[in-house]
């Protein structure tokens, strides 16, 4: 805490003295307003200048601005922004009196009558007047033009406070997640909930974080991917299911990366890839034109339009595409990596075709993806829960949904056969013991669950945090994630 801070907290801590010596709580158990600023401005909106009304209302916010000891004060509830006249005309002794103890930040409750200021400006001439939260930390002047940017993210709260920008991202964050919720009700999904603490790490390739329950003395991983455990209940008998919650992978922070962070997965029995591309395509759309109320968007600098169904592709006919190579000719994953190199790409610790055809994607095409598209019929040696592919059993039905050069999400004609799902777990266990901490673990239950009979089925997954920089045109998951993950301050 700086001097400066200190300065500021002991004025603060003075006034607040001030109040409980006068027997004054600035801390009430509950103050009940009846009107919003929003509200106010929009109804007396044609009010002339210099006129008074009858109209008497009740608001509480926080005091953003004040002026002239307290005569005007700007005040900010969830809706908006309204001014406060507070004149010894109007106001008891003992409210002026605690008015002398007001800061910038304090949230006051204020009723009054509804006027318009002779200069313009619709206001509430106050006739009562309390502190109902004394803040002992004083607001930054201008919070949004800090060249700390961290300080945005590790003081949130004040963040959104002072910058309306952060405020309206993460609120169409929350409706973003509402939406796709409807849609998935809409098109009769049932909402589910599945473990958080796997006794198995599995259902996505990645580093899963390791905790250890006291009681029954073993360690639990916090789940990478809901997946199994949904599949389970396709087993079950619930045809359509989805659940949107939090992930855990213990990997690195970027631009588009938390280690904790929210996921959409959806399991529809009857289906293959190709329905979950058309549900993808029909989903964000959807969202798009719910939040946005369009679903011609912008991202950066380009213009994206979500209304019609996303083109597919291949992930070989993109790499020959852009990169000029044909990986499917590569017989081996040595040939592979010195195609890779030809084309400057090192590919040199991949330990599979499948991981090369990955690495060019990434380093040569994924960047360049603009526009909607599903990258489709990815490697097999990549993808251990996705059928393979009917025309080519080196692939699987398995594709990437692509949009602003960014992974959106995935989905798969599921894996029914629990022989070859046996045989998928037992190549990535080889994978793990050679080194790959991020390959999957064997689960027999879930063998044993595919053993009772899993129909046809079509799931996808999606990140809501990249669904949402999407939607708000934001450049990086910290602005779409209200608490995101940072590094300790020293």
């Amino acid at each position: 805490m700086t001097t400066e801070t200190n300065i500021h907290r002991e004025s603060r801590l003075v006034k607040l003295r001030n109040l409980q010596e006068k027997g004054y709580n600035p801390y009430p158990y509950v103050f009940k307003p009846n009107a919003y600023a929003a509200d106010l401005q929009a109804k007396y909106k044609d009010l002339e200048p210099g006129a008074d009304t009858d109209d008497r209302v009740t608001i509480a916010g926080r005091a953003m601005a004040v002026r002239n000891n307290g005569m005007f004060i700007d005040v900010k509830d969830k809706s908006g922004k309204i001014q406060a006249f507070c004149h010894k005309n109007h106001l008891p002794e003992e409210d002026l009196e605690r008015l002398k103890n007001l800061d910038v930040g304090d949230i006051v409750g204020i009723s009054g009558y509804i006027r318009r200021t002779p200069r313009g400006e619709l206001s509430i001439a106050a006739e009562k007047f309390d502190i109902i939260s004394k803040s002992l930390q004083a607001l930054p002047e201008k919070f949004h033009g800090l060249t700390d940017v961290e300080a945005r993210y590790r003081q949130r709260y004040v963040d959104f406070i002072m910058n309306d920008d952060s405020k309206e991202v993460y609120r169409k964050r929350c409706a973003i997640t509402s939406a796709v919720r409807r849609y998935f009700e809409d098109h009769d999904f049932l909402e589910v909930e599945t473990p958080i603490l796997h006794t198995i790490m599995g259902g996505a390739s990645a580093k899963p974080f390791i905790t250890h329950h006291n009681t029954l003395d073993m360690d639990l991983y916090l789940r990478v991917a809901p997946e199994l455990f949904l599949k389970r209940l396709v087993v079950g008998g619930f045809d359509r299911v989805f659940e949107i919650g939090r992930n855990f992978r213990n990997e690195g922070i970027d631009k588009n990366h938390n280690p904790e962070f929210t996921a959409l997965e959806a399991y529809m029995a009857y289906a293959d890839y190709n329905d979950m591309a058309d549900l993808i395509s029909d989903m964000v759309g959807y969202v798009a034109e719910k939040v946005l109320g369009t679903k011609q968007i912008t991202f950066g600098e380009n213009q994206i339009d979500l209304s019609k169904p996303f083109p597919k592709k291949s992930i070989i006919d993109l790499i020959k595409e852009h990169a000029g190579i044909d990986l499917l000719a590569a017989e081996d994953v040595e040939i592979a990596k010195e195609m890779a190199k030809s084309i400057g790409v090192d590919a040199s610790a991949c330990s599979s075709w499948g991981k090369v055809v990955q690495e060019v994607f990434d380093a040569k095409v994924e960047h360049l993806l603009i526009q909607p598209i599903h990258v489709m019929d990815m490697p097999r040696d990549i993808s251990p829960l996705a059928k393979t592919h009917r025309s080519n059993p080196r692939l699987v039905e398995h594709f990437d949904t692509y949009i602003g050069g960014m992974e959106m999400g995935c989905a798969y004609s599921e894996l029914s056969n629990p022989l070859e799902q046996r045989e998928r777990f037992e190549a990535q266990v080889a994978e793990r013991e050679a080194g790959d901490d991020e390959a999957q673990m064997l689960d027999e239950d879930f063998i044993n669950a595919l053993e009772n009979g899993l129909p046809p089925t079509g799931g996808m997954g999606m990140g809501i945090d990249r669904l949402a920089i999407l939607l708000t045109n934001s450049a990086t998951i910290r602005d779409v994630i209200a608490f995101p993950t940072l590094r300790k301050k020293d």
